[in-house]
């Protein structure tokens, strides 16, 4: 479709910002000082009327690259200068949700406002676009409430995810495109106009989160109302655990390997396996950070949020806290407001609510119940170490290594940069860590073994990310002993600076020009193959250093259980293959539909080492978080269905030894402490109740496998 360029499409009103609370802006029902480009888009002929009564105009946006319509002034820019926030009537036509995007353009390519809105289908609402950069981070969490909320019978659609920046007192367009439609899809819209103030965007988040941490605004299955309610559906009887054809700690009676009296692992018949203490295969099911004080969420700086909260007093004194999480900032928490003062227990006030002062004790019993109920036979990383001290499920431990040594940086340093593992510094935390991680079990047989770290920034995202950590390396500080380490396997390979300027075909006068502080280590290309050969040499020597230093200080203080690996996120070949010589098992952490589509499985092959993938999980958010954690699906049945799919596919992997649920307790609605994460990715919601018809799909997955798993 041709452009249409005409004044009869939209109505800019004669009163701009300053002429009082609302400056309409343009009435998409008729015709005034506005200028007005369709672009693959079409204007019916005649208006409709809404519902409600409203006349409303129809557009149809072509099956095109990005059609669009472009509002303009006639002349000059828009002043908006002390307006806060755009609004526009707006009717999905179609029954179907579709995707809006919002452009608001300044004076120049670096003023520019962007927001993409779902529309779902149904009556009309006015849709208001903040104008000012913001998102939910702003607000102190990772996903912003559902939209449209209900404001006194009208539907409102804050665009809560604004990005980039405006000077408002020189607007040039406004833009309402739709990204490649397939198909023709039509929309209605009414009066534009900018307001005062930002009413809508707080509006969206006042009020979101009641007594029981739960989401005000949304009803599912699970959701209570009272006290009575909470306490008779958490206190619901327990399955007994099926046990038949295991031992005492879960393996397989029909599995018969070598006996040892401590968990290892054996290759038997092609397939690699854990194996208890009494010597019998075990297929790993756990379930990561079992804990009561995950729904901590920080109240301090947006109390509006929250309803009725309990006092900090008398009884509920105990589960008010104060904290820090500014030190985030640099990476998963970055942008965040609210990341530190006070904050509230909500998951463990409702456990006080059930079971009064003995709660810890009645949450651990319950909790031990229904895990072994739902075919889990083991306690994944973060979890409460009083569970595991009762003997009934076996478990895990973190050497957490942290103190002070030097640091690389990658690019992708989310939980923080890499360790120097070449700091001397760096041994002696290490055997510090460990010798405290194994302090009371270096002798508990139903230890399965130790992870060391979580998550480290092996590598970062794009094509060039393997390279990483050679590169940040070289860009380090002449101090940094990694870099000095890498300058010297150079020095010793090439001799002079100039072989290897030529080999990397960089411009390197003399071994010192090595030592600047942010170094411009090339990138490798097919024209210096030689880049690519170095780097990975030092990307193993690097990971050698890492896991040869760490196995060594799990090992002086415990000979017994097995290293566990790093918990791999992100990963290279080279850390991938180290891993595989110094530890007794690597594992992944996974986010993805299958485990295999998650990890380097060929080379976990080649390697002929096993595997536990140690985090995985799936979520929705139709049960009261907003956000559907890291690999979503569309409800809550579709958890289960990819729960089973994942398992399915893990025990039927010679390599793979287990794989562990991430994690047991939704995450709070208005976000953790941490980083702000609100998902719906648990077991049990914030009142500690099961997600029914997930954990029955889990329990039946669960107690499958674990007699199915091949020998």
């Amino acid at each position: 479709m041709k452009t249409v360029t005409g004044m009869a499409v939209l109505c800019l009103g004669m009163c701009l910002a300053g002429c009082g609370q609302t400056t309409e802006v343009a009435d998409l029902m008729s015709s005034s000082s506005v200028r007005v480009s369709l672009q693959q888009v079409q204007r019916a002929g005649r208006a409709e009327a809404a519902a409600d009564g409203v006349m409303q105009q129809r557009y149809t946006f072509q099956a095109a690259a990005q059609p669009q319509i472009v509002v303009t002034p006639t002349q000059g820019t828009w002043n908006w200068h002390g307006q806060g926030e755009l609004r526009l009537r707006v009717q999905n036509a179609m029954p179907w949700a579709l995707t809006l995007v919002v452009d608001i353009d300044g004076a120049d390519a670096k003023q520019h406002l962007h927001a993409v809105v779902g529309l779902p289908a149904g009556p009309a609402q006015t849709l208001v676009v903040p104008l000012h950069p913001t998102a939910p981070l702003a607000f102190g969490m990772q996903v912003g409430p559902p939209m449209p909320l209900d404001d006194r019978g009208r539907r409102v659609l804050v665009a809560t995810t604004v990005e980039g920046a405006l000077d408002l007192s020189a607007v040039r367009a406004v833009r309402f495109s739709m990204p490649a439609p397939q198909a023709a899809q039509s929309i209605l819209f009414g009066k534009l106009d900018v307001v005062a103030g930002e009413t809508a965007l707080h509006d969206a988040y006042a009020g979101i989160v009641d007594r029981y941490g739960q989401y005000t605004r949304g009803n599912w299955p699970e959701k209570v109302a009272d006290d009575a309610a909470l306490r008779a559906t958490v206190k619901q009887a327990v399955p007994a655990a099926s046990t038949a054809g295991e031992d005492g700690y879960g393996g397989r009676l029909d599995v018969r390997l070598q006996e040892t009296g401590w968990f290892h692992a054996q290759k038997s018949g092609g397939r690699w396996w854990l194996v208890t203490p009494d010597g019998h295969g075990f297929f790993s099911l756990g379930v990561d950070a079992v804990t009561a004080d995950g729904g901590r969420s920080y109240v301090q700086g947006r109390e509006t949020m929250f309803t009725d909260l309990p006092p900090d007093s008398g009884a509920w004194a105990m589960f008010w806290g104060t904290g820090d999480n500014r030190s985030a900032q640099q990476g998963a928490g970055a942008g965040r407001c609210c990341d530190h003062g006070r904050w509230f227990d909500f998951y463990a006030a409702n456990l006080y609510r059930v079971d009064g002062q003995g709660w810890p004790a009645a949450w651990r019993t319950r909790t031990l119940a229904r895990l072994k109920a739902w075919g889990f036979n083991t306690l994944g990383n973060w979890s409460d170490p009083a569970l595991a001290a009762q003997h009934q499920l076996p478990y895990t431990r973190s050497v957490n290594i942290e103190g002070v040594f030097g640091n690389v940086a990658t690019g992708y340093d989310w939980w923080g940069r890499m360790p120097d593992p070449f700091d001397p510094r760096f041994a002696q935390v290490a055997d510090a860590a460990a010798a405290k991680a194994v302090q009371g079990v270096r002798d508990d047989p139903w230890l399965l073994g130790y992870f060391a770290d979580n998550e480290l920034a092996w590598a970062a995202p794009g094509p060039q990310g393997r390279w990483a950590l050679a590169i940040g390396t070289l860009h380090g500080e002449a101090r940094s002993d990694a870099k000095q380490a890498f300058i010297a396997d150079l020095e010793k390979k090439y001799g002079t600076p100039d072989k290897l300027a030529a080999a990397w075909g960089i411009s390197l006068p003399s071994w010192d020009a090595l030592q600047a502080t942010n170094f411009p280590a090339p990138e490798p290309g097919e024209a210096h193959p030689a880049i690519a050969a170095d780097y990975s040499a030092w990307l193993r020597r690097y990971a050698d250093q890492y896991f040869r230093v760490v196995s060594q200080a799990i090992r002086r203080h415990d000979p017994h259980h097995l290293f566990l690996g790093g918990r791999f996120a992100a990963s290279t070949p080279e850390a991938i293959a180290a891993c595989a010589e110094y530890c007794d098992v690597a594992s992944f952490n996974v986010y993805a539909d299958l485990p295999q589509h998650g990890f380097d499985a060929a080379l976990a092959q080649k390697l002929d080492r096993p595997v536990l993938i140690t985090e995985f999980q799936f979520g929705s958010d139709d049960r009261g978080p907003f956000g559907k954690g890291v690999v979503p699906v569309w409800n809550e049945a579709q958890r289960g269905h990819a729960y089973a799919k994942f398992v399915a596919a893990a025990a039927a992997d010679p390599v793979i030894v287990g794989a562990h649920w991430f994690g047991y307790v939704d995450q709070p609605v208005a976000g953790r402490l941490l980083d702000g994460e609100n998902s719906h990715t648990g077991l049990v919601g914030i009142t500690d109740i099961p997600f029914a018809g997930f954990v029955e799909t889990v329990r039946k997955t669960n107690l499958t496998l674990r007699h199915a798993a091949s020998p």
